[in-house]
């Protein structure tokens, strides 16, 4: 009864090292590429329907990007977000070059937007809530900041997930600001 149990055990052993070996041997599914980089799935697509209410003055509403005549750059975000913040300094650079820019705070709270754009700064000319993250969802949104360049009929042109730098703005966002400004 000892030998079968050996011998079982010896069998259990091989057979997760086989397992082992065979399973760093046969290639596995990758997840697809985030945001960052790669397009999004509102790419060269309207806006999907919404309308928000305000964090300060008015809200945003898709009608409102499909009108505008002129590009925008929408950025969703939030207080809770340390990326957010390490783009801070950037988002700051653009409001002073006179790039229009409005916001979307998701998956946050009224007080916590606002507590934190008085701290900090407002570079937005609009900023609306997403409470609940759905408009967010709705715009393939998975972290916060994402940034989508909304030309001016309301098409989603570029997106960037993740905190701007200078390169991202100088090499990116602004070619393609000229690209589609009128």
């Amino acid at each position: 009864m000892f030998i079968a149990i050996g011998v079982l055990a010896v069998l259990l052993a091989a057979g997760i090292a086989v397992y082992a070996f065979w399973d760093d041997l046969v290639p596995r599914p990758q997840a697809p590429p985030a945001l960052r980089g790669s397009p999004t799935p509102l790419q060269g697509r309207r806006v999907p329907g919404f309308s928000l209410p305000g964090v300060v003055g008015p809200g945003i509403q898709a009608r409102d990007l499909l009108t505008r005549r002129r590009p925008v750059v929408v950025k969703f975000w939030g207080s809770w977000s340390p990326a957010c913040i390490q783009e801070y300094p950037v988002l700051m650079e653009l409001q002073a070059a006179r790039v229009e820019m409005w916001a979307i705070a998701f998956r946050d709270t009224r007080t916590n937007a606002l507590d934190y754009l008085e701290r900090n700064g407002n570079p937005y000319a609009r900023v609306a809530l997403d409470e609940a993250g759905r408009v967010a969802s709705d715009w393939g949104v998975r972290s916060a900041p994402s940034t989508f360049l909304v030309d001016g009929e309301g098409i989603v042109r570029w997106a960037r997930a993740g905190p701007l730098t200078q390169q991202i703005v100088a090499r990116e966002l602004m070619p393609m600001l000229e690209r589609y400004s009128i």
